[in-house]
């Protein structure tokens, strides 16, 4: 099963789930809910992602592990007692001891929109390499369900000021990018 965010990114062959991490979690829990009888063997998460430090616009990327981790605690202003990481590899893999590859794409989810360069840069340090508002929610609820998940994004812009004006720019292109990509993994 493919699904997306929605909003500004629809596909014909993609479920529209909701953007950010609430809505999403509510929407695909409550289809899933819906279709307990007739589960899908994988998730597949679709959209678009911004770049933390190195990278290159417009190429895809792969992830099976998302982080939520908030800007505020990077500056040691917040901290949490939720899970901050998630990983589809053991589920993918029926594997509970499963060791992650170092060169693993972490994509990091928030509400927000990091356009400081350097906390981008700090998030970098910690791993991640994409922000995805949506990811975490995605592997959370398919965790939650037992289905394996994974992620497919295309890189539409840095984060950094200009963060907004270079998605806008970008996403088109970006989109009709990664439809190629699906269409090359035969996956659509």
């Amino acid at each position: 099963m493919i699904i997306s965010a929605g909003r500004n990114e629809i596909f014909d062959f993609a479920l529209p789930m909701g953007v950010g991490l609430v809505d999403m979690s509510i929407n695909l829990t409550k289809f899933l809910c819906e279709n307990r009888a007739n589960l899908p063997d994988e998730i597949i998460f679709i959209g678009s992602a911004g770049l933390y430090k190195s990278g290159e616009i417009f190429e895809i990327y792969e992830s099976k592990i998302a982080g939520n981790i908030e800007i505020s605690s990077l500056e040691n202003k917040s901290y949490t007692p939720c899970e901050t990481q998630i990983s589809s590899v053991q589920i993918c893999d029926k594997n509970l001891n499963a060791k992650v590859p170092r060169e693993t794409i972490q994509v990091n989810s928030s509400n927000f929109i990091t356009t400081d360069e350097n906390l981008a840069y700090k998030l970098a340090e910690l791993g991640y390499t994409l922000e995805n508002m949506e990811f975490f929610a995605v592997l959370k609820v398919a965790k939650k369900f037992k289905i394996p998940a994974r992620g497919l994004f295309v890189a539409t812009n840095f984060c950094d000021q200009n963060a907004h004006e270079d998605f806008i720019k970008n996403h088109q292109k970006a989109k009709e990018k990664l439809i190629n990509s699906l269409k090359e993994r035969k996956l659509i």
